[in-house]
């Protein structure tokens, strides 16, 4: 019989970030399983990036909802938002040519 692999509970955490109240960028909801797979839909329906990165939601699923993300996170959690920023000003350009 070949070799299954054993599949991963996919893990699911999603961040809030208002730079106007928000010390840092905090944990707005978690989940796994069937949990993170509503808010990965949620996330799609509503036009928000996804960044999957398996190690780092394990390691955000570990924070309370309303938590802030600690310093040691700030580096790849600001790399991942730069990457969201960038999305949002690639897709309001195609909405302008495509007008």
């Amino acid at each position: 019989m070949p070799d299954e692999k054993k599949q991963k509970v996919k893990t699911a955490v999603a961040l809030g970030y208002d730079p106007n109240e928000d010390g840092a960028p905090k944990v707005i909801a978690s989940g796994r399983g069937a949990l993170a797979e509503k808010i990965i839909e949620q996330a799609k329906e509503n036009k928000i990036p996804v960044h999957e990165d398996d190690k780092l939601a394990n390691t955000l699923s570990k924070l309370e909802i309303g938590e802030m993300i600690p310093p040691e996170l700030y580096e790849v959690v600001a790399e991942i938002l730069v990457f969201v920023d960038a999305m949002d000003k690639i897709k309001a350009k195609d909405k302008t040519f495509k007008k």
